[in-house]
């Protein structure tokens, strides 16, 4: 997958190393790309373990409809949910209506597994791992 996300750069970097037979170039863009890739193996793992952990904990407090919300938030990844979710994506997400996806949210944040940003209008919440 490293080297998938940027064919182009493989490419080159081969290519120059394959007519000056100078190999340095290729060798440090090869190391680095381990490294990237190895650093990212990394985040995906802490991310995978910490996912774990969250509904080991909060397994018999979710209902249905949350645990829906929660897995398609983490299915970003360590990136995230972009934006958070609020009222009106999850009432969309979890298929009820805005007074319900609250009510979730509430009893979401009064346990602590989503923790608030913004305030008003502009509240969001993403999952607290």
């Amino acid at each position: 997958m490293a080297f998938e996300s940027n064919k182009k750069r493989y490419y080159t970097e081969l290519e120059k190393a394959q007519h000056s037979m100078e190999i340095n170039s290729w060798l440090t863009y090869f190391v680095g790309t381990i490294l990237d890739a190895q650093i990212d193996s990394e985040s995906r793992i802490d991310f995978t373990l910490r996912k774990v952990k969250f509904f080991d904990k909060f397994r018999d407090l979710l209902n249905d409809r949350q645990v829906i919300v929660i897995k398609r938030l983490l299915e970003e990844g360590p990136e995230g949910f972009t934006g958070g979710i609020n009222a009106r994506k999850y009432g969309s997400i979890a298929k009820v209506s805005k007074a319900t996806a609250t009510r979730d949210l509430q009893n979401l944040l009064e346990s602590k597994a989503l923790i608030v940003s913004g305030s008003c209008r502009s509240t969001s919440y993403s999952v607290n791992l």
